[in-house]
């Protein structure tokens, strides 16, 4: 087979699942479902991320965290919520790293499955919205989601 020994490979069809057949017995697996590293990031949870969790809690007082578990469309996720209700999200590497950084600050951590989000998270988003301030809250870089509803 021509090619084959130059690191080339001389493709005869696809087969199914992404699946190419090199030859008359040989396949290769293409890379076509893989996800792409998008430029800037250095894994699930860039220190950018980390960083900006650390200023939010050592600026504010209050700040409680609440783990988000890892979905198929997002990592895990730590909110963080100060007394006033004012709250950000960012990217953790997973719940340990979470719970790590809540010992570190001295903040506590709770699972947001478990026991859900606290109502002046939700009353703090509620009154900038209704103020017609939508933009990203002061200090912080990024977009900040709405809380789930509930």
């Amino acid at each position: 087979m021509a090619g084959l020994g130059t690191g080339r490979a001389k493709l005869d069809g696809y087969g199914p699942f992404g699946v190419a057949r090199v030859g008359p017995a040989r396949e290769v697996e293409l890379g076509w479902f893989r996800r792409r590293s998008r430029p800037g990031q250095s894994g699930p949870a860039r220190t950018a991320d980390l960083a900006h969790l650390e200023a939010f809690a050592g600026s504010r007082r209050g700040v409680e965290a609440f783990i988000e578990p890892r979905t198929t469309v997002t990592e895990t996720t730590l909110v963080l919520v100060a007394v006033d209700g004012e709250w950000t999200r960012r990217r953790v590497p997973g719940p340990d790293a979470a719970r790590d950084l809540g010992r570190r600050l001295g903040i506590p951590v709770y699972d947001a499955n478990l026991v859900g989000y606290p109502k002046r998270m939700r009353e703090w988003t509620s009154r900038r919205k209704a103020a017609g301030d939508t933009g990203v809250p002061r200090g912080q870089s990024g977009r900040t989601p709405d809380p789930p509803a509930g």
